[in-house]
Order: structure tokens, then sequence, then C-alpha cells
């Protein structure tokens, strides 16, 4: 029970890696506000993790994008934690399919892009250290990519929001290091979800071969390493970029 207690937010936990950082945070002792925008996953999410009695979760419908929404969802995981909150997790992204080099790719997609990964990024991240700075104390972790370390083809838009939120990650951690508050970031590679390419297609196969482990991870991989960062077990850890990507940086 590493995180027995603590008051969490996870964006984007509706589906994929949210939902498998969700998961991994209430099985050990946390209380997680799901932020996403869907809400038929989302409640379903929350009910579910709540009836499994480890830890309990509530869905807020929020779009990252909208201020105003996170500033919502915010003090609703506060009143919870009562003025506090120790773990917020920034995972909601956008994600174009198909994806887009610098020839092709429209402005709108660009731009959301922009909205939900960057500003849904800043947006909870600055109404979040409002309670976490009075404790000095608190856990920041930004989800970016493999594409945030090294290039990927024909996908300029996300590759360049996902390298932003690298530069974000270092700023915060060190700006509210001497507050206590620790910033880290999660670098996912090939993760089997639900728009993952199948098993057997030829991007399956390029993204298995880019590995040393020879095969695609799981989304609970990356719950794991983010209750690890969560934890008190990070205590001396910020402004690091994890890899979870079974050594596809590393070629």
């Amino acid at each position: 029970m590493r995180l027995k207690d603590k008051t969490t937010i996870v964006t984007g936990a509706s589906h994929g890696i949210g939902r498998g950082i969700a998961e991994a945070f209430a099985a050990q002792g946390a209380f997680v506000l799901i932020a996403d925008i869907d809400g038929v996953a989302g409640i379903e999410l929350a009910r579910e993790i709540t009836e499994r009695g480890a830890g309990v979760a509530e869905f807020i419908q929020t779009d990252v994008s909208d201020e105003a929404q996170v500033r919502g969802a915010v003090a609703a995981a506060a009143e919870r934690g009562k003025g506090r909150i120790d773990v917020l997790v920034n995972n909601a992204a956008y994600i174009k399919i198909p994806w887009h080099g610098v020839l092709e790719v429209p402005d709108d997609e660009w731009e959301k892009c922009f909205r939900v990964s960057i500003m849904g990024t800043q947006y909870f991240t600055k109404h979040t250290l409002a309670h976490m700075l009075p404790y000095k104390a608190g856990s920041i972790i930004n989800i970016s990519s493999v594409q945030g370390l090294v290039a990927a083809r024909n996908s300029t838009a996300y590759t360049s929001v996902k390298t932003a939120l690298v530069g974000f990650t270092r700023n915060v951690a060190y700006d509210f290091g001497p507050q206590g508050i620790r910033v880290n970031a999660i670098c996912p590679g090939a993760i089997r979800t639900r728009i993952s390419p199948a098993p057997g297609s030829e991007i399956y196969k390029i993204q298995v071969a880019k590995t040393f482990l020879g095969r695609t991870g799981e989304v609970h991989e990356v719950g794991a390493a983010a209750v690890f960062l969560a934890s008190d077990d990070a205590s001396y850890i910020t402004g690091a970029m994890l890899p979870v990507d079974g050594g596809w940086t590393c070629m």
C-alpha cells in the first residue's frame, strides 16, 4: 500500500495508459479522481475500482483544454483530500490517426495536440500546485512518450508536443524543487491499448523490432512505474525522464 490515503488525479484515465495508472494507484490504496472527457467509460471505471475495495475512485467529466473545467476537477479532488492533493498525473493527450508529416499536418491537428497535451498539462499543474505548496510535498507525473526522446515518422504535431512535455517537466521541477514538489515524466514506448496496431500487422512488427524485449508493453507496466514515481520510494527523484519502452530508446 505505497499510496495509502493519498489523494491523486489522473487525467485521460478512462482508457489505455491512464486507466492502467488509475487502477495501479487504487490498488496501492489511493483515492483517484478520474478526469476524462469520456463520461460513460469514466463512470464505469470509477465503479469498478471502488467495488474492488483497495482504493476509491470518483469520476468528473473534464475537457482538459478548458481551464474552467480543470479548475472544477482540481477543486473536487482537493475537497476529497481536505485541501491537499498528493499526486497529479497529466496523461490526457490527443492522437490523430493517421498521423501526418510536416507537409500534410493540418492546423486543427496542431491546435488540438497543443491544447490537450500542453495547455491541459499547464492548467492541471497550475491549479494543483496550490494544493501541494502549503504542505511542501507532492508528485507530478507527466506522460510524454518515446517520441519525446527520439523521432518517429509522420507524426510532426504529436512528436512536437511530447517533446515539449519533456521541457515542461524539467522547468517545473527546477522551479518547485525547493518547495518539495517532485516533477517527473514517463516516456512510454509501444504499449498495448485499444488504438494499438493489430498483432501481426506491419506497424506492430516494426514496434516489436525496436525493443530489446521483443514485445509490446502493457498498461499495468506503465502503472507500476507511475506508482514508483508517486511514492516516497522516489523521494530523491525529480526532473527525470523514465522510459517504459522495452529498450526502444537505447537502440
